[in-house]
């Protein structure tokens, strides 16, 4: 196994161990099951679950990536990124620890699976692993920063609500200063609450914005129908309402 791009100078002699029990065995799915909840078990908590419905949040997580960081006691910001700035692969001077940044936004990826308010900011990051310069890791601080604010802060599920799902999509055309490519944003709500969400950008240039919105439709719809597939085997009727924007 080859080690990936960014780890190769990091140990020398490294290699990578191969888990024959994940790949190939009848008892894949279960170990793979097993290691993937034990830790999302550990780094998500539930707070004042009730009739009601349930609070999902990762604060203890949050707090821990701030307290790593020294943002304990930073002051917060209202927004997790600078509106209308725009960052390059030539922005600054190049990090003398690298690791550091990528180990940053790596647990930033995973903080967006209950922190939907951070994902585009942390998509945008998500460009500069292999190269981060300093102006990146500036913005990734601006994120610690707002989640200083409300580190608490998650999805709630009601107990009760209707079984309908709505689905919403944008995009930015020709968003990106180097590629010229396009960014696609979506969320899924299932009746009032929010249960799917993704930023990416787009594989291929669109030569005007009416073709990006397209795209970003095209991407929406194909999540929701492969969301009504699944519930299909636990609900028997899905009534499904898309007002994409």
């Amino acid at each position: 196994m080859v080690l990936p791009p960014g780890f190769e100078g990091s140990k020398p002699n490294q290699v990578c161990k191969l888990l024959r029990s994940l790949y190939g065995l009848r008892q894949a799915i279960r170990q793979w099951n097993a290691k993937l909840t034990k830790p999302y078990k550990m780094m998500v908590s539930y707070t004042y679950r009730s009739p009601k419905g349930l609070n999902l949040c990762q604060r203890k997580y949050t707090l821990e990536i701030l307290q790593e960081n020294g943002f304990l006691d930073a002051k917060p910001v209202a927004t997790p990124c600078i509106t209308g700035s725009k960052l390059t692969t030539t922005d600054d001077t190049l990090l003398n620890n690298p690791e550091i940044y990528r180990r940053l936004v790596g647990k930033l990826l995973y903080l967006t699976n209950t922190r939907p308010d951070i994902t585009y900011s942390v998509q945008q990051l998500s460009q500069f692993m292999d190269k981060p310069r300093d102006t990146h890791l500036v913005a990734a601080h601006r994120i610690l920063r707002y989640l200083k604010a409300s580190p608490g802060k998650g999805l709630f599920y009601a107990a009760n609500s209707k079984v309908n799902l709505k689905g919403f999509s944008d995009s930015n055309w020709a968003t990106c200063t180097e590629t010229r490519k396009s960014v696609t944003g979506y969320c899924v709500y299932l009746g009032e609450f929010l249960i799917f969400w993704k930023t990416k950008k787009q594989a291929t240039v669109s030569r005007s914005s009416s073709e990006v919105e397209y795209r970003a439709l095209a991407s929406t719809v194909c999540e929701i129908q492969w969301l009504l597939y699944l519930m299909a085997k636990y609900l028997s009727s899905v009534t499904p309402s898309l007002p994409l924007l």
